[in-house]
C-alpha cells in the first residue's frame, strides 16, 4: 500500500491491524536498543590477545622504558601506525601525529577546549579572544544530520552552530564555502568524512579537495574538524575509498587549518583503545604544550600493545575484515527489513551505507518524535529524534538513526520488526488526521 494513494478504508484496516501488531510487541515485553554505535561482544573478543602480548617486554624499538614518565606525545611506533590510518607519511608522522588516551572524543574535546580559550598554535589568538575584539561569537559549521556528541562538545563552550546540508557525497560546498567566506566567526567545520554518522556516505574527491582549500578562504585559526571516526571501517573490499585531505592540504599550503582525529574505539577495545591526532607540525607541538599541562604522558604501554597486535596496515585490514564478517549481516538485516516492508510506500527512505556503524532513516515530515514513542512503548530504544542535529532541533522532524552493531542478529532482526511496524503506524495515523 501506498500511503499518498490509500483509500480512507483502506488506511482506516490497515490502522487496526498495526495497532493490533503494536500491542502484541508491547505485550512480548522485549527490551532492544539501538541507540549508540557499540561494537559486539564479538567484535571485542577479535581484540583479547591485546591482554597477555606484551609478557615482560615493556621497552620500545628504541629502548625506552614505557612503563614510566614520559614520551608525552606518543611513542614513534603507534605515530606512524596510527598516522598511516589518517594519510600521513612516515617520514611526517614524529612531527605531526600525536597519540595519546583512550578515545578520540577526548581528543576533540581538547582540541575546541585549547583553541577556545588558548589558542592552539603557541602565540596564536584564541577563539574567546577573537570574541571579545569583533563583537561576534564563535561559530562552527554542523553538516546535518550529524554527530551528537560534536554539537554537545560546541554546546558546553557556547559555540554557536550553523546546520549545514549533506547531499550524498559530503556537505554542499557551495553553501559551506560561501558561508565560511561572509563571515570570519566561523572558526571551523565538523566532518566525519568517510561513512558520516548517520547517513553513511563518503566524501567524494571534489568535497575533500574544496574542504582541505577551506583555509586559503577562512578568518583566522580556522578548523576542518576531520573525525576519520570509520576511517578502516568497511563491510567489503568495495566500499569506496576516502581521498586523502592530509596530502591535498599539504599541497595547498593548508595543513594548520586540518586537524584530523582518530581512535582504535571501534578496531579494538572500546573503553581501553587508543587516540591519535594529525595535522601540521605547529598545530601538534601547540596542542602537546597545552596537553602536557594535564599530564605527564599517556599509557605508552597501551600503545605497544597495539602497535605488537595491529602491526601495519595490512595487519589493521586482517583485523577489520573480522570485524566487517559480524556486523555485515546485521546491516543486511536493516536493509533488507526496510525493504521488504517500507520500500515504495511513500513511508520513508533510508540510507545504504557500505561501511560505519549506522543507518540513517527519514520518515515523512513531521514524524520522527512519534515513530521514537512507539518504538520505546514496544520495548525499543532508539536514539532521541533529533539528536543528528543541533541543540537537538531537526527542523523536518523526520530523521532518526539505527545502530545495529551491538544486538544480535536475531535481536536486529526483531527490533526492525517493531520498527516498521511503529513506521507504517504512525504515517498511517498521521494521513488520516490530515
Amino acid at each position: 500500500m501506498h500511503i499518498d494513494q490509500a483509500t480512507p478504508a483502506e488506511l482506516q484496516t490497515a490502522l487496526a491491524e498495526l495497532e493490533q501488531q503494536h500491542k502484541h510487541f508491547i505485550d512480548q515485553n522485549v527490551q532492544l536498543d539501538l541507540t549508540r554505535g557499540k561494537p559486539s561482544t564479538a567484535q571485542l573478543d577479535l581484540s583479547n590477545p591485546l591482554n597477555n602480548i606484551l609478557g615482560d617486554s615493556t621497552h620500545d624499538d628504541t629502548g625506552t622504558d614505557l612503563r614510566n614518565y614520559g614520551v608525552l606525545d606518543g611513542i614513534a611506533a603507534a605515530k606512524k601506525l596510527f598516522g598511516s590510518i589518517l594519510g600521513v607519511s612516515d617520514s611526517d608522522s614524529s612531527s605531526r601525529v600525536f597519540v595519546g588516551g583512550n578515545s578520540s572524543l577526548s581528543l576533540m574535546h581538547y582540541s575546541l577546549w585549547f583553541s577556545y580559550h588558548l589558542g592552539l598554535q603557541a602565540n596564536a589568538t584564541s577563539w574567546r579572544d577573537e570574541e571579545q575584539a569583533s563583537g561576534s561569537k564563535t561559530k562552527i559549521l554542523c553538516p546535518s544530520p550529524g554527530y551528537d556528541r560534536h554539537f554537545s562538545l560546541c554546546a558546553q563552550l557556547g559555540i554557536e552552530m550553523i546546520p549545514v546540508a549533506l547531499t550524498g557525497n559530503g556537505p554542499d560546498m557551495d553553501q559551506v564555502e560561501a558561508l565560511v567566506k561572509a563571515d570570519a566567526s566561523i572558526k571551523g567545520i565538523w566532518c566525519v568524512p568517510r561513512f558520516s554518522n548517520p547517513t553513511g556516505e563518503v566524501y567524494n574527491d571534489e568535497t575533500v579537495s574544496r574542504l582541505a582549500a577551506l583555509g586559503q578562504i577562512a578568518g583566522d585559526n580556522f578548523l576542518v574538524l576531520w573525525d576519520n571516526a570509520y576511517a578502516v571501517h568497511s563491510l567489503s573490499d568495495s566500499a569506496p575509498v576516502l581521498a586523502n585531505i592530509d596530502e591535498k592540504a599539504k599541497a595547498l599550503g593548508t595543513l594548520d587549518s586540518v586537524l584530523q582525529f582518530g581512535s582504535t574505539s571501534k578496531i579494538t577495545f572500546a573503553g581501553a583503545g587508543i587516540g591519535y591526532i594529525a595535522s601540521s607540525a605547529a598545530n601538534i607541538k601547540g596542542f602537546t604544550k597545552h596537553f602536557g599541562m594535564a599530564s605527564i604522558g599517556s599509557d605508552k604501554l597501551n600503545q605497544l600493545r597495539h602497535v605488537r597486535f595491529l602491526k601495519n596496515t595490512a595487519g589493521i585490514a586482517a583485523h577489520m575484515a573480522q570485524h566487517a564478517e559480524i556486523i555485515a549481516p546485521k546491516f543486511a538485516a536493516v536493509a533488507n527489513s526496510l525493504e521488504n516492508n517500507i520500500a515504495n510506500t511513500g513511508m520513508g527512505e533510508w540510507s545504504n551505507p557500505e561501511g560505519g556503524y549506522f543507518v540513517s532513516f527519514n520518515t515523512k515530515q513531521g514524524l520522527a518524535k512519534a515513530v521514537v514513542a512507539l518504538a520505546a512503548e514496544a520495548g525499543v530504544k532508539l536514539t532521541p529524534a533529533g539528536a543528528t542535529f543541533p541543540n537537538g532541533n531537526d527542523p523536518l522532524n523526520n530523521n532518526i538513526r539505527i545502530a545495529p552493531s551491538y544486538p544480535e542478529l536475531a535481536d536486529v532482526e526483531g527490533a526492525m520488526a517493531v520498527f516498521v511496524n511503529c513506521v507504517k503506524l504512525a504515517t498511517v495515523k498521521q494521513k488520516l488526521a490530515e
